[in-house]
């Protein structure tokens, strides 16, 4: 339904994680018994995982040790290969930097360090140390550079390319420079692509013909990220994916190809996790939980992407604390009330109180427009800035 802005445009009600609540069907079910990996294939390979998880591409919450660990407990890290792993041989000293400084001097302190060239040799040696920890090695490149690096990547035994930008598209126009001919790019890799983000049916459905075996979905809604401020742009999340999910449907009907949705940004809890699942993801990818991890590389920050841009930064480094270890996060036991630990646990057990067995049967739950969800009876946690008031 169209809401009138004015006699002379129109709009449609989009709606974010907080605004929607997940509707319990008629069965529930042993959480033993849920199912919550996540595959996908590509030319004949199968890649699996038993967490549908990826850890965001950002510099204050992968490395490459970061990246071992992540994938030993069945997830897949992202590393960033435009960042400070692949300007600096010590990326430490740089890390700590960037932790000790105070919020105002921050971003401009960044761009300092963020001039520092990528140098290519860097590169093959990230990937190379995430290979030869045993797991697979996927890392990010933006749509302007991928050309340019992809060659050292895959010297080091790069698995899964991510091509990511704050929105990338299928279709980018310039008078200045040649673009990249996304659709032949992915087409002649031999490794499978993920690509994002995007936040609309029209620019998931573009990505997905362009042969992307996932799609990222979210533009700002990043705890780190400020582009809905300084841009203006972006599209609340729940109904970003749902209509991704459109969007892979009818992928799905034109070329018997299923891309997968995965969402980006936006989620902080286990809730947040399942109520992306069921309004269409696959899987899902997230940076500021993370980076509270003891093996994160921030020092307890997090920050995005652009947050070092040159010329518009467009995001800000937070302090997302220390909460426990990556396993804590990720897989419990929690020791807090509040959704941010265990939250895989919170997945599972969100799908077995609904009753569904596996991430595609979940994806059909019933959701329901709830503005009240976060707030009805919770009078007392939010005066005291407890549990659900934090």
């Amino acid at each position: 339904m169209e809401i009138e802005i004015g006699r002379g445009k129109t709009a449609r009600r989009a709606y974010g994680f907080d605004d929607i609540a997940i509707v319990p069907s008629r069965r529930t079910r042993d959480p033993r018994d849920v199912d919550i990996h996540w595959e996908f294939s590509f030319r004949g390979k199968n890649y699996t995982f038993p967490l549908p998880v990826l850890a965001s591409a950002m510099d204050g919450v992968v490395d490459p040790a970061f990246a071992i660990t992540m994938g030993k407990l069945g997830g897949l890290a992202v590393l960033n290969l435009e960042g400070i792993q692949t300007r600096y041989e010590d990326a430490g000293t740089q890390l700590d930097l960037i932790a000790s400084f105070n919020d105002e001097e921050a971003t401009a302190k960044m761009q300092e360090i963020y001039k520092e060239p990528v140098k290519p040799e860097l590169i093959t040696q990230r990937v190379k140390e995430i290979k030869d920890g045993g797991v697979l090695a996927a890392a990010s490149l933006t749509p302007q550079n991928v050309e340019t690096y992809i060659g050292p990547a895959l010297a080091g035994g790069l698995d899964i390319l991510i091509i990511q930008g704050t929105v990338v598209s299928a279709e980018h126009v310039s008078s200045f420079d040649k673009p990249l001919d996304l659709n032949a790019f992915v087409r002649d890799l031999d490794i499978p692509s993920i690509i994002g983000g995007a936040c609309s049916y029209q620019g998931a459905l573009h990505l997905m013909r362009a042969g992307a075996v996932g799609v990222l979905i979210g533009v700002g809604p990043g705890h780190a990220c400020t582009s809905r401020r300084v841009l203006g742009i972006g599209v609340p999340q729940a109904t970003a994916i749902a209509d991704a999910a459109a969007a892979r449907m009818r992928h799905l009907d034109e070329t018997g190809i299923y891309s997968h949705v995965i969402a980006d940004g936006g989620m902080r809890t286990g809730g947040d996790l399942a109520k992306a699942i069921a309004c269409g993801a696959d899987a899902v990818m997230i940076g500021s939980p993370l980076a509270a991890a003891e093996e994160a590389p921030g020092r307890g920050y997090h920050w995005g992407m652009a947050t070092f841009h040159p010329d518009l930064p467009r995001g800000t480094r937070v302090r997302a604390g220390l909460k426990g270890t990556l396993e804590d996060i990720l897989l419990g036991p929690a020791h807090q009330n509040d959704g941010t630990l265990n939250l895989l646990g919170g997945l599972r057990t969100s799908m077995a109180t609904c009753g569904y067995e596996n991430l595609k049967s979940f994806q059909k739950a019933e959701v329901m427009v709830a503005p009240s969800l976060q707030t009805e009876g919770k009078v007392l946690q939010q005066s005291q800035r407890v549990g659900m008031g934090r």
